[in-house]
This record gives C-alpha cells, structure tokens and sequence, in this order.
C-alpha cells in the first residue's frame, strides 16, 4: 500500500458550518442539525468510507466583528445557533462501530474538574472513540457572556490551557490506579480506597485538591487533537497534540507548516511520524469533471458575501466591513485566531476583500477542490507528496451531499490506487489510529502524572526552593 491517505469530516452542531448561504440550497440538510437520526445517517455513511472521524467544531459566543455587529451572524446563521458538541458523542458512537468522535471544547470557558468528568464519560459510552480537539477559543463575545469581561491576551489564553491539560492527566491518569475498580461482590469491595488519591493541584488558574469523579475510561485521556498554528499554537501542539489540524490555503503555506511542526514535535522527544497532520480542504466531485464543475457553480451561486465576511472577520479580529471590495488585505494585529492574519496578509498572495470573501464562500480557510474522482485523487496524492501532510480535514459545501460524494466517487478511487484503508484497525480510536495501545505513550507529556503520589512530592519539594529564589 502507499502512504495511507487520512480523512476526517468536518462538521459543527449548527447551520452552515464553513460555507455560509449555502444552507439555502434544497438539498442541505444541516438545518436537521438538531435530529439525532441526521447525525446518525451522516456516522454511518461516514463509517462507509473508512473515515477516521467525524470533527465537530464549536465556538462558544458569536460572529459580532463584522460591520460591528452580529446583525449577519443572525441573519445568514453563520455558526448561529449552535448546540453543544458532546452531547453527539453517544447517538454517533450508537449507530456506528469504528468511527471516531472528535469533540472540541474550550480552555478558556469551563473548569477542568467538570470537564474531566465529561470527556471520560463520553469516553466510556463510546467504548473508547472520543478525542479532545483542544481550543483556547477567539470570539470576545463569548468570554463577555460568561461573566470575564473579553479574552485573556493571545498568549495568555495558552498559558491557561497549558496548566488545563495538567490537570486533566492528573485526574485522568493520576487519580485511579489501574486495578482500583475490581467490583468483587464476594469480598463486597468495589473500589479499593487506597487506590484512588487526591490530586492536590494548586496552579496559577486552577486549584483542585481532590479525587477524580470517573474511575478509567478506556483510553484513560482521549485522543488528543488541536489546531494551533501560532507560535505558542504551535509550541502547545508539538508538545500534547496527537491529531494536528491546520487550515492552509496554498500549498506551499502548507509544506512550510508541516515541516516546522515536525521539527518541534522531534524538540519535544516525541515522534513526528506519529502525529498526525490533517489539512482543511472542500471536496466537491460528481462522476465527471463537467458534473463536479458545473456542480462547484451552482454551489458559488448559494454564497452569502456578507456570511463570508462575517466569518472571516471573526476569525481573524479584523472587522472587513469598513473596507471596500477592492481594498488590499493588510496585516493587523489582533487577538483572535494570529494564524489567519498571517496566511491572509502575510503569506505569499495578496487578497483583496473580495476575493477573501469569495475564497471564504465554500469551505471557510481551506482550498477547494473540484474534479472527477480520478482529478481529486491526483490532487490530494500530489498534496501528501509535496507537503508531508498524513491527510484531509473535509468540510462540505453542502451537507450530507459533500459527503456523500466523496463516499461514492473518491474512497473507492483512493482504494484503487492503494492510497486509501479498506478497514479500520480493532481497538479504540487510540489504537485505530496508531496501532498501538488505548493509553498516551510513554513519551507524551501524560505519563508523567500518572503516579500522583510521586507528582505532589516533586511539587512539594519545588515550592520551597521557589520561595528561597524568590527571597
């Protein structure tokens, strides 16, 4: 087999993910984002084609840079409204036996005690199919409706997530012993106390002193995934992320990415090749090139310009509304996603504000490809080769049809060529995925938290010598 190309769909728990306007268009389903049989029917057909998941994104808060207002973000539903992302954890895993179930969740808005509770639970109903995509999050509104005023600075936002993640391994690989839980009704034990310890955690932004509430869940952690591509993005990503996903409209902005981040994941003592590096495009194919063409048109004729730019000025901070269609992208510093900035005002291709609106009308950040399924395939092999990308982050242009076609058209020409899996591995996502164990490896920043009793020594003997520096 050649290089094994990856996919996983692309998705949000709302109307017109990434492709704003096309909700519009007869045969979009995404309106039926609040049936659980939608989700269901789109698991199955996914697990059809051999994906490795399916991503739910999510944001907490609203589109409202735009002309100043979240007037568009209401009106052409850009993102809005948006229901919880893990409460499809359970109807997914359900209807479907292999396919992952990518959740995102954010550093910056629920406390790390509760959500280790959640994310083990969804962890134990999937029987061990769940990932974390792990977002510090962007969007000033949300931070304002949750009482904290707007976002901690870029940086900051990291820092914070940083010290989330530790407490998680802690309460997740730490807090349980393996053999805690024996239920030996003979004996009337069910857990064994002396196995189970408090944490003791007192950071900077969080303080958890006590137990974790979930005995293991299969994988213990889940699949860690994460979609920083700042510096601090970046550096965050190389040490925790199992699943990298990126957003790169040119290839060579791709190539760039996708060398760098290897070399920090090797800096980090981890392996490169064992990280995954998904990259966000659109697929839109038919069984030739003039119906997958003629197709793409009628998709563009959908476009909301003011959807488009709503998004796009969300993303980036950056309020493209005070500008006229033919001014020149130029770069502005912000406090959103820093990334975005740099690939739209300082890469290699100068944007207009139209033609950012019109890149950003299918798909969000990511390119588009049109063609037969034997164009597709080229295209998506030439990407793997020339960037060193492991596969692709797929939105749709429209729901379940974007999907479906590539079901149909691209899986089995993939197939053909040796590039695609015919069959997932056994096990959890964990062990689909790499073809190893449930748990993180021992290289992974986790494994040093998973004798907690060893890890409140050190951090006790730390703070002394902290204060003596100190004074």
């Amino acid at each position: 087999m050649a290089r094994p190309i990856r996919f996983n769909a692309f998705d949000m728990n709302c109307v017109g993910h990434q492709s704003p306007g096309l909700w519009a268009h007869p045969r979009d389903k995404s309106w039926k984002y609040k049936d659980l049989d939608y989700w269901q029917d789109l698991a199955r057909t996914l697990e059809r084609g051999v994906f490795d998941g399916i991503f739910i994104a999510d944001v907490i808060g609203y589109y409202d840079v735009y002309k100043g207002s979240n007037y568009h973000a209401i009106h052409q539903a850009a993102q809005l409204p948006v229901n919880d992302p893990l409460q499809l954890a359970a109807p997914i895993a359900l209807a479907t036996e292999h396919l992952g179930i990518g959740i995102t969740a954010s550093t910056s808005f629920e406390h790390p005690y509760t959500f280790a509770r959640r994310l083990a639970t969804a962890d134990h109903h999937s029987k061990g199919r769940v990932g974390w995509n792990i977002v510090t999050s962007y969007l000033e509104s949300g931070a304002r409706n949750v009482g904290q005023g707007g976002l901690r600075r870029h940086d900051d936002r990291y820092e914070v997530a940083a010290e989330y993640v530790e407490v998680l391994y802690k309460l997740l690989e730490g807090s349980w012993e393996e053999g805690a839980v024996v239920r030996d009704g003979k004996k009337r034990i069910f857990t064994h106390p002396e196995k189970v310890h408090e944490i003791g955690h007192k950071g900077r932004y969080f303080e958890v002193p006590g137990y974790g509430l979930t005995e293991p869940s299969p994988q213990r952690t889940p699949v860690l995934y994460q979609a920083g591509a700042s510096g601090p993005g970046k550096a965050f990503a190389a040490a925790h992320a199992e699943c990298i996903f990126v957003a790169a409209p040119t290839k060579s902005v791709l190539k760039a990415y996708v060398s760098d981040i290897r070399q920090r994941i090797a800096a980090a003592g981890r392996d490169p090749k064992k990280v995954y590096i998904y990259t966000l495009v659109t697929v839109i194919t038919d069984e030739t090139e003039e119906k997958a063409h003629k197709k793409f048109e009628e998709y563009r004729s959908y476009v909301s310009y003011d959807g488009s730019l709503t998004f796009m000025s969300g993303w980036s901070g950056i309020d493209f509304g005070q500008y006229a269609p033919a001014d020149v992208v130029e770069k502005i510093e912000t406090n959103a996603i820093h990334s975005f900035v740099e690939h739209i005002a300082g890469g290699d291709k100068s944007w207009t504000i139209e033609e950012l609106a019109q890149f950003g009308g299918i798909g969000g950040m990511g390119p588009v490809f049109v063609g037969s399924p034997e164009r597709i395939a080229d295209i998506l092999q030439e990407w793997v080769d020339d960037t060193d990308v492991d596969g692709f982050n797929l939105a749709y242009a429209v729901t379940p049809d974007s999907f479906e076609d590539i079901v149909a058209h691209i899986v089995p020409e993939l197939q053909r060529r040796g590039a695609y899996p015919t069959a997932y591995r056994p096990g959890t996502l964990r062990e689909k995925l790499f073809g190893e164990g449930p748990y993180l490896p021992k290289t992974h920043p986790a494994d040093g938290y998973r004798d907690i009793e060893a890890v409140k020594r050190r951090e006790a003997e730390a703070v002394p010598a902290l204060k003596s520096v100190g004074a």
